[in-house]
């Protein structure tokens, strides 16, 4: 994660860049993992930073901390922030790296609004605090067949079954831009310093409309996020077309590859949930249809991120 140079630059640029809604405030650091936004907020002349994280990697915290001479205004403390008690009632800033794959996935967003409910004061900040998700589609006929459509048959033998599994777990790589054939549609924006944990699960309509003549065989989400307390707009893209990250894109196969001329449109709707046993994964269903010159089809598919 250190090693994501956009993730960690921009955390680091917004705290440098905007020292003034650091400096002498109480901050919270939410799943803190080495401290390195503990430090960054520490350096800029926080009054206080309370770093929680809750694997062992806290002690490796404590350590650091020590190391780079912040030991008296960072206090790391070892567990989930749903269970430990802070030594202030309140903190004046709440930061976090709380991102998963498909922006959702493991769940920790909704620790972040713990923290926020529990501990932020009134018009506090939550750094970042907006996060938007987007949809595109793409011709990936290559990598389906390697991937998915290669359990059809095994060397003369069916194990279509593996198939019907591997075709319901979204994938997490890079997408090329020049695959993209669609327009990119913001699907939802989340106010994280005002929205309710509820809001994480949602169902959003989408149209989806081919930019040329071409096969569509997965849809493609990825995500913004934004600080826009900054002195000036701040944030970064996890797009195809932006600078790759370590959350890359996330594909969702279609079952079967669609055909759209210019102008066509795929249009439908995703409805993202999290998993009911578990928590951290994420439960996605698409719906979609396409009424086009070379294809009709109309279909409800179901993913889970685990």
């Amino acid at each position: 994660m250190l090693k994501d140079v956009v993730r960690t630059k921009t955390y680091q640029n917004v705290i440098y860049k905007n020292s003034f809604l650091i400096k002498d405030k109480v901050v919270l650091d939410v799943g803190a993992g080495t401290g390195i936004l503990s430090l960054f907020c520490a350096k800029v002349g926080a009054k206080h930073v309370y770093a929680i994280e809750c694997s062992s990697m806290a002690d490796m915290a404590k350590e650091i901390v020590k190391l780079n001479g912040f030991s008296d205004v960072i206090t790391v403390i070892k567990g989930k922030v749903e269970e430990i008690d802070l030594p202030v009632p309140q903190v004046d800033i709440i930061i976090s790296e709380w991102m998963g794959y498909f922006l959702l996935y493991e769940n920790m967003l909704n620790t972040v609004l713990y923290a926020r409910d529990k501990w932020l004061v009134k018009d506090g900040l939550v750094l970042p605090d907006k996060a938007s998700l987007y949809l595109t589609a793409i011709e990936d006929a290559d990598y389906k067949d390697e991937k998915i459509e290669f359990w059809n048959s095994v060397y003369g033998f069916d194990m279509s079954c593996i198939r019907k599994q591997a075709i319901m777990e979204p994938l997490v790589d890079t997408v090329d831009q020049k695959q993209i054939v669609t327009n990119c549609q913001l699907l939802k924006t989340m106010d994280i310093s005002k929205m309710a944990s509820g809001d994480a699960s949602f169902t959003v309509p989408f149209k989806l409309v081919a930019e040329r003549d071409d096969y569509i065989h997965a849809l493609v989400a990825y995500f913004d996020v934004s600080f826009t307390k900054c002195h000036k707009l701040m944030g970064f893209s996890t797009g195809p077309r932006s600078r790759g990250t370590h959350w890359k894109q996330t594909v969702l196969y279609l079952e079967e590859g669609l055909t759209l001329c210019q102008g066509e449109a795929v249009v439908g709707s995703m409805t993202v949930a999290p998993n009911k046993k578990n928590p951290r994964d994420v439960d996605i269903m698409l719906k979609y249809s396409v009424n086009g010159r070379r294809c009709f089809v109309s279909r409800t598919q179901h993913y889970r991120m685990r």
